[in-house]
């Protein structure tokens, strides 16, 4: 195997340049830096050419030669991961495969409920093609203006619906693959059932480009939802939430779309700094929950079923206050307070982001112990705990302490971490619910993954990938 250290041959960069012809390439230093950062700045990449394939046969072609040259490839979609997964090492020896140009909707089959797409069709296009036919794809995240499909896949994304809809392994039937030598997997089948061996399509599904590159899927679409229910309601704490999950479900079924948790320190952020925020309720509150309801029928009285499910928990103690959305303006409003919590929180100073999950029963322990340890290691730390409680997933970020130095801050990184996720997984959790592990979270695999799972993990990488040229230094 090549090492990422190791210089890319010309030879094999001018072959690669001649199979995707003049738009399939790109050299020049600013066309190509907004491919070597992610997000949040960890990460800064060098390569000697980012290649952009417009059909699977050239990505299958790319993959060929540089199997042959032994040349490391990034695969990347978006590129808004924020593990480090989709930018190349500062070394310089890998090239990046974009998919962005291959952004076809290749087939919809409303009667079938699928949409097949190729890899580099952004998040937004496919909901939006989904609704032209009348359809709902229900993947929804912050970054669904720029993410990619192909990306989403590799990263197994979640995002604001998972209560309902599940992440994106359950709206997946079916996909189409390079794999590292260069062959074509064509599983672009939309089965709800095919019980003829093994689930291959599952293998590629969260492993971030390092056993091969998907390049177009086949997507789960459901009926779109006619009446939508929403409101905010100011909680007793988090374990109210989950009482309040509980009896949501249990008085409206699969109609609970969505149960996103938020402190007041979050939506005090947001309030600063986003524009057009509101505080929707009188008086401050410490904890607070947005519910969603949703249903394919327009008559199925949602808002008088959410206004119920509120009162009866106003009643017992649960819910301090509420509103219920009279518009979808109104919804969008709410919704926009949790959004802004991740964005906002950035202009506060540093940010310590932990992406994690436990049982849905221990999301208030969780939330509580957390919290008071890295108090007690970092005093005057402001965790902010939110996200889809629904699901178990918390993104517990920490803010910088007031005043403090950010730089010094950040360098606590991987102690907060470590605080943070051995609580996780003391309460059977995960340290990385919905981001992945990339680079950024490698050294918690080792360490908390337990020897067997490493051994199975890296005999499949090994199996597929021999050569190692699939995103190598990244997940393992």
């Amino acid at each position: 195997m090549k090492s990422a250290e190791t210089p890319v041959s010309s030879k094999a960069l001018d072959r690669i340049k001649s199979v995707v012809g003049a738009k399939g390439w790109i050299q020049d230093p600013v066309d190509v830096a907004p491919h070597l950062e992610e997000p949040r700045g960890l990460y800064h990449g060098r390569t000697p050419l980012v290649v952009k394939p417009a059909s699977t046969g050239e990505v299958a072609e790319v993959v060929r030669i540089c199997r042959e040259s032994r040349t490391p490839i990034v695969p990347q979609g978006g590129n808004t991961g924020l593990v480090g997964a989709s930018v190349p090492h500062e070394t310089g020896g890998e090239i990046v495969v974009s998919l962005s140009r291959m952004n076809r909707v290749r087939d919809i089959d409303p009667a079938n409920d699928t949409i097949t797409v190729e890899a580099g069709c952004v998040l937004a296009d496919v909901q939006a093609a989904a609704a032209k036919a009348d359809r709902l794809f229900p993947l929804s995240l912050g970054a669904e203006g720029s993410c990619q499909i192909g990306g989403n896949l590799s990263t197994n994304a979640g995002g604001t619906a998972v209560l309902r809809y599940g992440n994106m392994r359950e709206l997946v039937l079916g996909l189409e693959v390079v794999l590292p030598d260069g062959e074509i997997w064509d599983g672009l089948r939309g089965l709800r059932k095919d019980n003829t061996g093994y689930d291959l399509k599952q293998l590629f599904i969260g492993a971030e480009g390092t056993l091969g590159i998907v390049t177009a899927a086949v997507l789960r679409l459901f009926p779109r939802p006619r009446e939508v229910a929403t409101a905010l309601a100011a909680i007793r704490d988090p374990a109210a939430a989950i009482e309040i999950l509980s009896r949501a479900r249990a008085a409206a079924g699969e109609a609970v779309t969505a149960l996103e948790y938020m402190p007041r320190n979050g939506i005090d952020m947001a309030l600063k700094h986003a524009e057009g925020t509101v505080d929707p309720l009188a008086d401050r509150h410490d904890h607070y929950l947005l519910v969603e309801l949703s249903s394919a029928r327009a008559d199925a009285g949602l808002g008088d079923d959410l206004e119920a499910i509120l009162a009866a928990a106003l009643e017992d103690g649960l819910v301090r206050d509420a509103v219920l959305a009279a518009s979808e303006t109104q919804a969008r409003g709410l919704w926009r307070l949790r959004e802004a919590i991740p964005e906002t929180q950035k202009l506060e100073g540093g940010s310590i982001k932990h992406d994690v999950s436990v049982p849905i029963s221990r999301v208030a322990d969780f939330i509580a112990e957390a919290s008071d340890k890295v108090s007690a290691a970092l005093p005057g730390v402001r965790p902010v705990p939110f996200g889809h409680i629904g699901d178990g997933n918390i993104h517990f970020n920490l803010t910088q302490p007031e005043g403090a130095d950010t730089d010094a801050f950040l360098a606590e990184w991987p102690r907060m971490n470590r605080i943070v996720h051995d609580v996780v997984m003391e309460m059977g959790g995960s340290f990385s619910a919905e981001h992945g592990v990339g680079r950024l979270k490698r050294d918690d695999l080792a360490r908390y993954k337990s020897p067997v799972e490493l051994d199975l993990m890296r005999r499949l990488k090994s199996a597929l990938d021999p050569d190692g040229i699939m995103n190598p230094g990244k997940v393992l």
